[in-house]
């Protein structure tokens, strides 16, 4: 991961919070001076919660997890759009969608509607309507387009949401606790941290300081996405190999053993004695006084 160090949060503006009259008692722990009526953030503090932050995003998304970014001010917007695009995260920078985390399978089929009306309109399957109701339709996906953008590429609800201004975001913060999946957020000296898993204290204001956690935020997600996508190779790699080696086995055919000749019997006592040299059966006494009786002979 990217390393962090104080001069970069201090050069970012990180450090900067918002006037001493309108700070939240809860994020005094964060708050290391006041000057000039301003609170000024300690950056220690705001070191160690985005290093936790990224050490928690990697592993989410090297197990298979997701996150989802979301900054709806005007100062994040861009800068949010930009570092999850990068990276291939789902992002939300118009506002919240409400019921998102609470009611996913409603979203989910506005999502599956939106796939399917581009898909439509790239395969020419409007071209039989009337222009009117083309212009129409492309109207309609173009506003749907704009609060779905980000989270089209999305199929299953994220395992985690990271906020820039928990106190702007505080619909997405509500359903994320209500549904129990952890929170990343960017918390300003006027913002309670309450609820909030994991907290970076930082300015929310400045697009300097944003930008800086965004980033560090998305490349943690690329590292555990990169992760995730060679362990998941591998393990292919090895299903392949085992899977050619049984087909391999099956495919050889199985020698047989070598059969044995019978073992004679011993001859018994009374067999020995009527069996002779050559194996031919020994005439009897009977046999040969016959002979010798016999005219014929």
């Amino acid at each position: 991961m990217e390393e962090i160090t104080l001069p970069s949060l201090l050069e970012a503006g990180c450090h900067f919070g918002h006037k001493s009259e309108r700070w939240h008692p809860k994020a005094r722990d964060f708050i290391y001076t006041e000057k000039d009526g301003i609170h000024i953030i300690d950056l220690a503090k705001t070191k160690v919660g985005l290093e936790a932050a990224m050490t928690f995003v990697k592993e989410l998304v090297a197990g298979g997890g997701d996150l989802l970014f979301v900054g709806t001010k005007r100062q994040a917007m861009g800068v949010v759009a930009e570092e999850a695009s990068r990276v291939g995260a789902p992002y939300f920078v118009e506002r919240w969608i409400g019921g998102f985390l609470t009611n996913w399978e409603e979203i989910k089929k506005n999502i599956d509607k939106i796939n399917r009306l581009k898909e439509e309109k790239a395969t020419g399957f409007w071209k039989k309507f009337p222009k009117h109701e083309q212009s129409k339709l492309s109207r309609y996906l173009d506003r749907l387009h704009v609060f779905y953008g980000g989270v089209l590429t999305i199929a299953t609800p994220p395992q985690a949401i990271f906020v820039v201004d928990v106190r702007r975001e505080y619909a997405a913060v509500r359903e994320a606790a209500r549904i129990g999946i952890p929170v990343v957020g960017v918390v300003d000296t006027n913002s309670d941290p309450s609820g909030i898993d994991y907290v970076v204290p930082a300015n929310d204001d400045a697009v300097g300081s944003i930008k800086f956690i965004a980033h560090a935020v998305a490349s943690a997600y690329k590292e555990g996405k990169d992760q995730y996508q060679k362990q998941h190779e591998s393990k292919e790699a090895t299903q392949k190999a085992v899977s050619s080696e049984e087909a391999v086995a099956v495919k050889q055919p199985v020698e047989e053993a070598p059969k044995k000749k019978p073992i004679p019997a011993k001859a018994t006592g009374d067999q020995k004695a009527t069996v002779g040299k050559r194996g031919r059966p020994r005439k009897t006494e009977s046999e040969k006084s016959d002979k010798k009786t016999d005219p014929t002979n």
